[in-house]
This record gives structure tokens, C-alpha cells and sequence, in this order.
């Protein structure tokens, strides 16, 4: 495997890594507060200061017309992102890390079929292969094992 894919793939790697340890840390938050959303709230906060000082550091601030440009559902990512961090904070506690991680990865795994099958976004078209639906099938039967044992 060349570099040039080997890097995307550790570096995603790493993310999931990260994922399922902010699971837990954010539940533990909400515990202490009391409130999920108020969790989901502060993970995001801290995240956004984080952001906004790497974007400034790196002087990367976007131009008013370019944020015009922007397709009305570019703007729904932080939307999504805030139903997952509180769905997920919610869910942990009742499901532990696992479950929840199955539950999340078999939705992402289970939604790309369908945004590459119709090649939403500007999305390349990428047809819904036995292989690719015998792979959201094992990550399913992951998720289903995770919860009998």
C-alpha cells in the first residue's frame, strides 16, 4: 500500500480511535451536569475554540463571498454533528462504548451505500456492490453479537 493511502487510512484510524474515547468522556460529562445536550454543548464549544484558533494561526478564514458560494446543505454538517455527539452521549451509558460504536458505524456504513449509490453531494457514482453490502451485513451481525453476550 502506497503512502498516499496508507496516511488517510491511519489518520481515520486514529479519528475512530479518538470517537469512541469521546464517548465515554462526554457521557462522563453529562453525568456530572446532569444534561446531555449541555455536554454535547461544551464537547462542541471546546472544539470550536480549538478550531478557530488553528484557523486563525493558520489565517485561514474565509472570504464573505466564498462562505455566500457555499451550497445552502454544506452549512447542515454542524447540525449533524451536534444530533451525533448527543445521541451518542445519550446512548453510551445504556449501551456501553461498543454497542453504540456498532450501532453508529453500521448507520455511517448503511448511509454511504446510499449517498454513493446516487452520488449525493457531487459525490462519483459508486455502484452497491454484493461485497459492499456483505461488509454493512458483518459490521450489522458485529453489532447484533455485541449485544448478546
Amino acid at each position: 500500500m502506497n503512502i498516499t493511502i496508507l496516511l488517510p487510512i491511519l489518520g481515520i484510524l486514529l479519528g475512530g480511535a479518538f470517537l469512541s474515547a469521546q464517548a465515554p468522556i462526554n457521557a462522563a460529562l453529562a453525568k456530572s451536569l446532569g444534561d446531555p445536550v449541555l455536554a454535547a454543548c461544551i464537547s462542541f464549544g471546546v472544539g470550536f475554540l480549538i478550531l478557530a484558533v488553528l484557523s486563525a494561526f493558520r489565517g485561514s478564514w474565509p472570504s464573505s463571498s466564498a462562505m455566500a458560494a457555499a451550497p445552502w446543505w454544506s452549512w447542515l454538517g454542524g447540525l449533524l454533528g451536534a444530533f451525533y455527539v448527543a445521541v451518542v452521549i445519550w446512548g453510551v451509558p445504556q449501551l456501553g462504548v461498543v454497542s453504540t460504536v456498532a450501532a453508529l458505524i453500521f448507520g455511517q456504513v448503511a448511509a454511504a451505500l446510499v449517498l454513493d449509490a446516487v452520488g449525493a453531494f457531487g459525490l462519483p457514482v459508486q455502484a452497491i456492490t454484493w461485497q459492499r453490502l456483505l461488509a454493512a451485513g458483518m459490521i450489522l451481525g458485529g453489532l447484533v453479537l455485541s449485544r448478546t453476550g
